[in-house]
């Protein structure tokens, strides 16, 4: 009897797990709900269960789709049900967006594509659960030479040496930086520590003949240019 009762089951979540693909192959994923394009993403990890009650908790639990996929893998794990190869599942999606947008820069003047400077930099960074600042360096043309990891820190502060900017950038030849931070709070707005900070790189940039184009910070709930705020 037993057997009898689970075949059904089994029946309705694979013929599920086929609709619901067959229906992105047809309509694209714009016809999908975020929770559906999460649940097809969960497919890749978790191959034997019905995933749909899952998928809206991690959206109750993150608040977005971009939420979901920007999580930290340990935040990932706290979730019932989510297990290494879900966890693998959904950050192989984030980092493959966060390239794609990167490829887009490439060889380009960012000065003149900065809603893609924009988009890029709230993929890789609008979610985290520690602050990051890193350093767009740029050549004569303002395009990327590199993009590096500056320093890596708490929930509200992240470590800042000027020096090490500015060195940074006579090594690699640039002749201008832009600076990005998050603010896990979500709340982009430039706090007095960031001013300081900005001012404090700013010279020392201009010591060794290198301009600073501006300081971006990020948060969940948007951005901020300290330039365009004319703190620059």
């Amino acid at each position: 009897m037993p057997p009898d009762k689970a075949a059904p089951a089994t029946s309705d979540r694979v013929g599920h797990r086929g609709r619901l693909k067959d229906r992105f192959l047809g309509s694209g994923p714009e016809s999908f709900a975020d929770y559906e394009l999460l649940e097809l993403l969960l497919f890749l990890g978790i191959p034997r269960r019905d995933v749909r009650g899952l998928a809206k908790s991690l959206m109750r639990s993150f608040g977005s789709f971009a939420g979901v996929i920007s999580a930290s893998p340990e935040r990932l794990r706290e979730i019932k049900g989510i297990g290494e190869s879900a966890v693998v599942a959904i950050k192989t999606v984030q980092a493959a967006a966060v390239r794609l947008l990167r490829d887009q820069l490439a060889d380009r003047p960012l000065l003149g594509s900065w809603q893609k400077v924009l988009d890029y930099l709230r993929a890789d960074m609008a979610f985290r659960d520690e602050e990051h600042l890193r350093v767009l360096y740029l050549n004569t043309r303002n395009v990327l030479i590199a993009d590096e990891l500056q320093s890596r820190g708490t929930v509200n502060h992240a470590p800042v040496y000027p020096r090490e900017v500015a060195k940074r950038a006579l090594a690699l030849n640039a002749t201008a930086v832009i600076l990005v931070h998050n603010h896990p709070s979500g709340d982009p707005s430039p706090s007095r520590a960031d001013a300081e900070m900005t001012r404090e790189i700013q010279d020392a940039l201009k010591a060794v003949g290198i301009a600073l184009h501006d300081h971006v910070v990020v948060g969940s709930g948007g951005f901020a240019s300290l330039r365009g705020l004319g703190m620059l």
